[in-house]
């Protein structure tokens, strides 16, 4: 049935539907063609997800972060969810919970130094309460994520 032939209230409620799957695509920001969306939440010295709790910090500036890992690293580099993902085309979308300085994403590979171009992605401008997404095409290898700016671990990535 053409959608002219609905009923007037069928073709209203078709019409929101439309418009709420546009303004969901737009909020969510403009994805890498084809590629999987992976979510990543950063709070104070942290990402959410790999964690798999709050931590609680509440740093004022970068300087907080570092002392702060400087004291917790060697324990949550052991204990975080590292992320496995097979080859392809990826968009890291990277919210800035509640941090109130601008957040970051760096995704290099573990071996940079052997293999300088191995696929990688950075950048900033994640402001409180925003995201962003960052793209790339991921190799098989494994892989490091961290915000510099924040200042997060390392958390471990690998692609099979």
């Amino acid at each position: 049935m053409s959608p002219h032939r609905l009923p007037l209230a069928a073709r209203v409620l078709t019409a929101a539907a439309l418009a709420a799957t546009v303004l969901a695509a737009i909020l969510a920001g403009p994805a890498l063609a084809g590629a999987s969306v992976i979510v990543l939440t950063q709070t104070g010295c942290q990402f959410l997800e790999p964690e798999n709790r709050d931590l609680m910090v509440e740093p004022k500036a970068a300087d907080d972060c570092r002392a702060y890992n400087a004291k917790t690293k060697a324990v949550r580099q052991k204990s975080h969810q590292p992320l496995s993902l097979a080859p392809g085309r990826y968009t890291f979308r990277v919210t800035n919970k509640d941090v109130p300085y601008e957040l970051g994403f760096y995704l290099r590979s573990q071996q940079r130094d052997l293999i300088p171009f191995m696929p990688r992605v950075s950048g900033g401008g994640v402001h409180e309460g925003e995201t962003k997404d960052f793209d790339v095409e991921l190799a098989a290898g494994n892989y490091i994520y961290s915000c510099p700016f924040n200042p997060t671990i390392d958390y471990r990535l690998t692609v099979k």
